[in-house]
């Protein structure tokens, strides 16, 4: 059985291609590789199925973008085959390499920006995005998932979609 991964967010309605938090939303400069899952900061994230983790680490930080909170992700390779990225998380409760059941809690929703460092500079979309807190998520269908120097935060710094990547908006449409 699958689960839906943020239990306390404030919809299931995916975010429709082009709006604010969709899949491969054109930001100016950049391209967001997932969708974006709005909660109260500090709520349960939960794996949609069972997997093994196959990755965790620092997802977004100051020291790379002056706007960013430090946030964290989780990639999980699922028994599916897909490999899901759960990302800006403020904390993971789960290790790489570990065996996780559908339904598990594997973090909680971060806070990836600091409205204090926000200027009238930062991009337009971040602006409107100021005080919002999310689960930000991507799918892939391997666990072939490389990232280059185009890839940060979530965001793709290229009009090719990167190898492997997914739309998740089937396959989160389908937990509702």
């Amino acid at each position: 059985m699958k689960h839906w991964p943020v239990p306390g967010s404030y919809s299931k309605i995916i975010p429709v291609i082009g709006s604010p938090g969709s899949y491969w939303e054109h930001r100016g400069d950049r391209r967001h590789c997932g969708v974006d899952i709005y909660a109260p900061e500090s709520n349960d994230v939960h794996s949609i199925e069972s997997g093994t983790v196959i990755g965790a680490g620092r997802f977004t930080s100051p020291d790379r973008t002056s706007y960013w909170n430090e946030t964290y992700y989780v990639l999980i390779q699922n028994e599916s085959g897909l490999v899901c990225k759960y990302a800006e998380l403020g904390h993971v409760k789960v290790k790489e390499g570990g065996h996780i059941k559908a339904g598990q809690l594997i973090g909680h929703v971060g806070l990836v920006l600091n409205g204090s460092k926000i200027t009238p500079d930062s991009p337009e979309y971040i602006q409107k995005l100021k005080h919002a807190s999310m689960l930000h998520f991507e799918l892939y269908r391997s666990n072939a998932v490389e990232f280059h120097d185009t890839y940060s935060g979530g965001n793709w710094f290229s009009d090719t979609t990167p190898e492997n990547l997914l739309d998740p908006g089937d396959y989160l449409s389908s937990l509702k």
